[in-house]
């Protein structure tokens, strides 16, 4: 599954820190006269099928209109993760031109390894960049105020209910009270007391750094109306109002046992595991057949209006490769792929959402045709992901890490332990 696809563990994580700040002799960077030059390129994109099928149209479509700059493809080489295949790529210096498939906490540091080129230096870049993605582009911005990454496709959380758990449990699904939390809690008090699902949601309870956007980071994002884990001073925002009360839910979702603590193998929600699960139109295609399932946006504390909710978005963005010899051809394949025949085509090949103002009213044929996917093409226009810099996955685990002892374990004192993991993660955003 999607979300599944970025595994990485902290040790994983210790071993692209160590690359990033190790020996990197391999590494390959291109002069700056590359900017200028065009010619044949290499591309990488997802393993994902419905993105293969993407990547190959998109690579048919360039070449043969460009016979003299040809697009050589392959999915992403085979690892741990994509992020640490990428982090070993540069520093042996064979990474291709561009990767569609970036994931934005890692950005800071394939920057921070040498390994990214500046887009911002291509005449007009920003410009581009945020005509087409509107206000949403800053985040994706590096904190030297550069984009070092093009803001391509989201995959906006939001909640999914099993309705015929739902039916079971006696609870409706059409129209299901989960906007608050007291009624969320409800409702899975009423799915534990009938046994209609063994859980009620069942977010991985596994300490990899990326877990919290699948938790605490979409809750938090809808209770603060867009506010990320760090503000642009790079300090953590988390421990307020908000942030304490996002961890207070999950602590009780977990003391109650309305979800469980342990790992497990396959999607809980796809089979029947539990009532409810966090993720985006990625899953449409997944859960097709097999559950019949309704979608909500996430709960906040005295419950938002849909048009007023805001999420984690699950993006993945494309970047340029400072190995990269023609990165004139590459700059002009980027704005190939993310023109409006080509994100029309990524939005009907893979139900993913492209990071484009006004999506919903630009693509308002495909929302008609497709509505299960319409809710997700509203909700792409409010989301906040992770922060951006050179320390950002030590963050978010640094976060996790915590997340992992005071709220699913529920160990210790939470307002002290979130104190704490404010001050620490602050500590690690601006450390050099």
């Amino acid at each position: 599954m999607h979300r599944r696809m970025l595994a990485i563990g902290t040790a994983l994580a210790a071993a692209v820190a160590l690359t990033i700040s190790g020996c990197a002799s391999g590494n390959t960077v291109a002069g700056p006269e590359a900017r200028t030059k065009h010619g044949p390129i290499t591309i990488w994109y997802s393993n994902n099928a419905q993105e293969v099928t993407w990547g190959k149209g998109l690579v048919s479509s360039w070449n043969k209109d460009h016979p003299d700059e040809p697009i050589k493809a392959q999915e992403v080489p085979a690892g741990k993760s994509t992020e640490e295949v990428i982090g070993a790529a540069i520093t042996a210096g064979t990474t291709p031109c561009l990767v569609f498939n970036n994931l934005p906490a890692a950005t800071g540091q394939f920057q921070k390894q040498g390994g990214l080129v500046d887009l911002s230096k291509f005449p007009g870049a920003d410009a581009y960049i945020e005509a087409r993605s509107g206000k949403t582009a800053d985040q994706y911005k590096s904190p030297d105020g550069d984009y070092y990454q093009m803001p391509w496709k989201s995959n906006p959380v939001m909640m999914f209910y099993n309705k015929k758990v739902f039916a079971k449990a006696g609870l409706s699904t059409t129209d299901p009270k989960l906007s608050t939390y007291a009624d969320f809690l409800a409702a899975a008090a009423k799915i534990k007391a009938t046994k209609a699902a063994p859980f009620a949601i069942y977010p991985a309870a596994t300490s990899e750094f990326f877990q919290p956007n699948f938790d605490f980071l979409p809750l938090y994002a809808a209770e603060t109306g867009g506010t990320g884990l760090l503000n642009a001073d790079q300090k953590a925002t988390f421990d307020n109002a908000a942030g304490k009360d996002v961890t207070d839910f999950w602590k009780t979702v977990y003391a109650k046992g309305y979800a469980g603590k342990d790992q497990l193998q396959g999607d809980a929600f796809a089979t029947g595991q539990a009532a409810m699960a966090m993720v985006g139109p990625w899953a449409v295609a997944s859960y097709k057949g097999a559950v019949d399932w309704g979608v909500v946006p996430v709960p906040t504390k005295d419950g938002t209006a849909a048009s007023k909710t805001w999420t984690f978005p699950d993006a993945k963005n494309a970047a340029m490769y400072a190995s990269c010899k023609n990165q004139g051809t590459a700059w002009d394949v980027l704005k190939y792929a993310t023109s409006p025949a080509q994100d029309k085509a990524l939005l009907q090949t893979t139900g993913q959402m492209p990071i484009r103002k006004d999506l919903a009213s630009t693509y308002a044929d495909y929302f008609a045709k497709n509505p299960s996917y319409q809710e997700f093409g509203a909700q792409a226009a409010r989301t906040v992901d992770d922060p951006t810099g050179p320390n950002s996955t030590a963050v978010l685990q640094a976060f996790r890490n915590f997340y992992t002892k005071a709220v699913i374990s529920g160990d210790g004192s939470l307002d002290d332990q979130l104190a704490a993991a404010a001050a620490k993660t602050g500590q690690l955003a601006v450390q050099k």
